[in-house]
Parts: C-alpha cells; structure tokens; sequence
C-alpha cells in the first residue's frame, strides 16, 4: 500500500534551537516525517529533531538515485593471488620468517585486535548481544569470553598489552559495556578495553522518502560491517591507537570463537610485504559455498565479489589441473594498517560504497503500522581492499580458524562450532604428543592455557572423562 503512510499534509513547523534542521527537511521534501508532530510532547519533538539533524539529507538524496538507478556493471575480475599454506621446506622457511617478524611486532606493542560485534542472537534463540551467547563446549563460556581471554593469553605470552576495540550497534551497546564492565573484562585492564557502537542510516521507500518508524522516530539501520572504519575513527580509538604506538589492527567478527586473534605468522607477513590490508583466506568447500571469493581486479586492485554476484559458471570453473579457479574464500579476518586507515577516514567519509538492499520495512501511518517496499543501505569491510595499494591474501585452515555461530542447528551452527572446537583441541594434544584416552568425547582447552599447540606442556596428564577441560 504504497504512498499511504503519511496522509497528513504538514505546514512549516517552529521548534526554538532547530530552525536550521526544519528548514532542511522542507529543502529536501521530507515534512512528512512532522506527520505525526502534534501527537508528541516537547520532548519527543526534540527527540525526533535531533535525530533530523543527523541525517546527511544530500547523501540520502544520492543513494536513492543511485537505488533507483539499479545495479552497476561490475569490472571484469580473475583470481587473487595468495600465499598457500606450506608445502616446501623452503615455504615451511619462509611462515617461520614470518611468525619471527610477527612475534616482534607483538612484544613492540604495534598490534590491537578489533572485534566487530554489534549482531543480537536472535537466531540462536537468544534475547541479547551474540556476544554473550554461551559457545564453549565444556565450559559454557561466553563469545565475548573465549575472546578476551585469548587476548589475556596473547599479552601475558608476548610480555604486553594489547588493546582491545569493541564495535557495537545501537541496540546492543548498553548490554554490552553493562556486562564486560560486570566481569571485570575478563581480566584485561578496562583502560585497554574501548568499547564504541557503529553508525546509523536511515532507510528510504520507493519514492526516496524517510520512513517514520514510530511517530516520533525515523527508521534508521546499522551501516554494515563496512561502517566499523568509520566508526573507528569517528570514535576516537584510531587516534587513541595511533598515539599508543599500534601500528596493525586486527579485525574479526564476534561469532568465531576459532579466530587467531592475535596471529605472528599473519602480522609478520603483513609487516615484511608492507601491506596496507591484509586477509586469510580459505579453500571453498565446493563450488556454491556461500562465502564471497577473493579477485583481482582489472585495474589491478584485490578485492571480494560475493558469492551471490559470481554466477554459476565462475563458480564451477576449473583450472588445468581440476582445482576450482575462484577457490580462496574471505572469512572476515584482516589486518588493517593504521596508517592506511588513518588516509580513508581523515576526510568527511569513508570511502567505501554503499550497498543497496530491497526489503520489506515497518513503518507507522495514521492508521497504525503496515509494512512497505524500502531500500536499505549498508557498507562492507572487504570494499576497502581495492583502496589498498598493498594487499596480501594469506591461506588458513578452515579446521583450525573458522567455526561461525550463526544457526542454532545444522551448518555453522553451536553444535558445528562445539565439535570444530573440540577437533582443534585433540589437534593440538596430538602435535604435542599427548595422549587422550578413548573415553573422552568433548574436550575444550581455555585460552588462558593455551592459544596454540605450542603453549601445551608435553607433560600434560587428560582426565579418563567424557567431558574435559583443561584451564
């Protein structure tokens, strides 16, 4: 029922102090949102004006036409090179180079970690930030947990402090920082742990009006995993880093409890090709696996075309030799530069792309609420890439870092994560030549035992126990 959620005509509004925000919503026609304005008391007006003056009406304007316009020609693109995983003495060599390069920019104190958790566990069947979903198989430990205390573990093994950046949503923040500050952070000093929510957009109808959400508020939506940059700089924390001396920002989302966070081989590649982003990578599983793809560009530029943007044919191109051609999958693990991000975001923008999504959005009209026809807006990390001069693309082992809790059952789910988890960790105990006696079917090791094999005394005695975790 389009058109009919603001029947009301509205005249010229006065509202002492927002004159200038008035006066711009009538520039660019959209009074409708003063609707509903003689339902609000003063502060719900002021609430609602407020919200008005954060809205960049002339970009709004520009991403509706370009919305309406409908899609752009992608350039032409082929494979991205990557560095494999070793298969030579002399790569065994070269990642042993790295890990050494990487272990020093550590203990220098040039890396922070950056976690991207602004998602609710709705999907999992759960009233609050994903981050506080419990994932551990044996300890019931939290995500937000598993990963500050890797962190814990990363500083306490390098001899350092390494911060710890937090990107929420607007719907999560104060949950968030209410239960981080309630578990004392896990153990990490609170002056290293900064805590900052993405920005907001608003949405659009088909006309390229706003949509009022409630009467006194528009509908407004997080601006993706992209907007972290953004919100990055816009916080102060890029700043608060660089004066710290951070050098490399590692990025990663909430729902991955596998992430090596704080990686030497990757920070060591990164710092010895002196690149500007770095990602890891993986082998799709097969060919319609619903991960985007790492590509390099016709101008030259690496970047990440989503799996829904490949056809079918790309997908199931092969090489000479039988190997899919578009094979290295993005997981959403990268290494930013501080430097690099500092040149993208010193201006106004960031200047990453807005993506466009038609959905069905609520919207309230003088006759309650009713859904409509909208656009959506929102950015994505990986369109930084093609403004990086430098970029590497490093393989990982899908056993071993990539475990998204995303489903309550079946792929990438908590009981997908719970088994990788505990995979990873008979791994481990066999590298180190430890025995796990047959009776045991779940096991978990904390963080604060061990981020990595090495980390495991080969002493180690494991429990005759169907449950087991070592701490």
């Amino acid at each position: 029922m389009q058109g009919t959620a603001y029947a009301l005509e509205t005249a010229m509004i006065a509202f002492r102090g927002f004159e200038d925000v008035i006066r711009r919503v009538h520039e660019y026609g959209q009074e409708h949102v003063f609707a509903f304005w003689d339902m609000l008391d003063e502060p719900g007006r002021r609430e609602l004006l407020n919200e008005l003056r954060s809205v960049d009406f002339s970009q709004m304007k520009d991403l509706y036409t370009r919305a309406s316009q409908g899609a752009t020609q992608q350039p032409g693109f082929e494979p991205a090179p990557y560095i494999p995983l070793p298969a030579s003495a002399g790569d065994r060599l070269e990642w042993e180079r790295a890990r050494e390069r990487g272990e020093s920019e550590i203990r220098a104190g040039k890396v922070a970690a950056f976690l991207v958790a602004g998602g609710q566990g709705s999907r999992l069947g759960f009233d609050g930030p994903k981050g506080m979903f419990r994932v551990g198989p044996v300890s019931g430990k939290t995500l937000f947990q598993i990963h500050a205390e890797k962190i814990l573990k990363y500083g306490r093994k390098y001899c350092v402090s390494i911060p710890w950046l937090i990107m929420t949503s607007e719907a999560n923040h104060e949950d968030t920082v209410s239960y981080l500050r309630g578990e004392k952070f896990f153990g990490l000093d609170g002056k290293d742990v900064l805590v900052f929510p993405q920005n907001m957009i608003p949405s659009m109808d088909e006309r390229g009006r706003l949509i009022l959400e409630e009467p006194g508020r528009i509908f407004r939506n997080p601006d993706g995993h992209g907007g972290s940059l953004t919100a990055l700089a816009g916080s102060g924390a890029l700043a608060e880093m660089e004066r710290r001396g951070v050098r490399i920002i590692s990025y990663f989302q909430v729902d991955n409890p596998l992430v090596r966070i704080v990686d030497p081989v990757f920070i060591g590649f990164h710092a010895m090709r002196e690149a500007d982003i770095s990602s890891k990578g993986l082998m799709k599983a097969y060919p319609g696996e619903k991960i985007g793809v790492f590509v390099r560009f016709e101008d030259g530029t690496t970047g990440v075309v989503e799996y829904s943007d490949l056809s079918t044919e790309l997908q199931e191109q092969r090489d000479a030799n039988g190997a899919l051609r578009f094979c290295m999958g993005s997981i959403a693990i990268h290494l930013f530069g501080v430097s690099f991000l500092k040149s993208i975001t010193g201006g106004s923008a960031l200047s990453l792309p807005f993506h466009v999504a038609k959905k069905k959005i609520r919207s309230h009209a003088a006759g309650g609420p009713i859904e409509l026809d909208g656009y959506k807006f929102e950015k994505f990390v990986f369109d930084a890439l093609p403004l990086a001069p430098r970029n590497v693309v490093l393989e990982t082992s899908r056993e071993d870092e990539f475990a998204p809790v995303k489903n309550r059952t079946g792929v990438d789910s908590v009981d997908s994560a719970r088994e990788l988890m505990t995979g990873q960790c008979r791994r481990w105990l066999a590298e180190r030549s430890i025995r796990v006696p047959g009776k045991v079917r779940v096991l978990e090791i904390s963080p604060l035992c061990a981020v990595e094999a090495e980390d495991l005394p080969s002493n180690l005695s494991i429990p005759d126990s169907e449950t087991v975790y070592l701490e």
